[in-house]
């Protein structure tokens, strides 16, 4: 198996992800450069890295949804193949339209960079194979627009099809208010499309993968798309 890491102008979570999947994880991972025009038939899953593409100029992933990178990473998923959108790529994933709502700027109106924890909400996906249900993640954030936002007909569909991965929450697993860092409804940080082989997420589970960083929750992301991808 094998994953690619799309690289765009700003990007500046790319190589964060490499090294995580190389040489944290030992898997096999390639770089994909945003004017490129074709996905090796040998990838089994694309990352969007987080970082600032275009300079988040207009919002945050409005101009690299139109990447010809782009056009092909909508194509794969809608093949079925994985997409995994962290932080600015979950920004990406919801422009592109992989992804239903959008991204606002923080309820504080200030970029957050901290630990957070997330609360396993669904392990019925290929990016939470690995987990248990209510399993409680430290992974850190770094972000301005992070705020999820959908209207409640959206919201209710997430909540109805499961799609709703993980929410904020305190190191005791409860979904508190002040739990949350970022304003987002319902405490989302990361959810799935109704297919479940695309998941954006604001933390950063590629910067917890080796413990001279601090913590290494980060892994069980990585190693629930490996557990879905041997048991296909």
């Amino acid at each position: 198996m094998k994953f690619a890491v799309v690289i765009f102008p700003g990007s500046n979570c790319d190589h964060d992800a490499y090294y995580a999947l190389k040489h944290n994880l030992g898997f096999e991972v390639t770089f994909l450069w945003h004017k490129d025009t074709t996905i090796p038939n040998d990838i089994d899953c694309i990352i969007l890295p987080g970082g600032f593409s275009y300079g988040d100029y207009l919002r945050a992933g409005a101009i690299a949804r139109f990447s010809p990178i782009m056009r092909e990473v909508i194509s794969f998923a809608k093949r079925g193949g994985l997409v995994l959108g962290i932080c600015n790529g979950f920004q990406i994933l919801t422009e592109s339209q992989l992804l239903p709502g959008a991204l606002l700027k923080n309820y504080s109106l200030k970029f957050v960079c901290k630990d957070v924890f997330l609360k396993v909400i669904n392990n019925n996906s290929p990016f939470t194979s690995f987990m248990k249900v209510g399993d409680v993640l430290r992974i850190p954030i770094a972000h301005f627009e992070g705020n999820y936002y959908a209207d409640e007909y959206i919201i209710k569909q997430l909540e109805d099809n499961e799609q709703i991965v993980f929410q904020y929450c305190d190191e005791f697993g409860k979904v508190t208010e002040d739990a949350n860092p970022n304003g987002s409804l319902k405490n989302i940080a990361a959810i799935v499309n109704k297919n479940r082989n695309v998941l954006g997420m604001m933390p950063h589970p590629e910067r917890y993968c080796d413990p001279i960083l601090g913590g290494t929750d980060g892994k069980l992301v990585f190693m629930s798309i490996v557990n879905f991808l041997n048991k296909i």
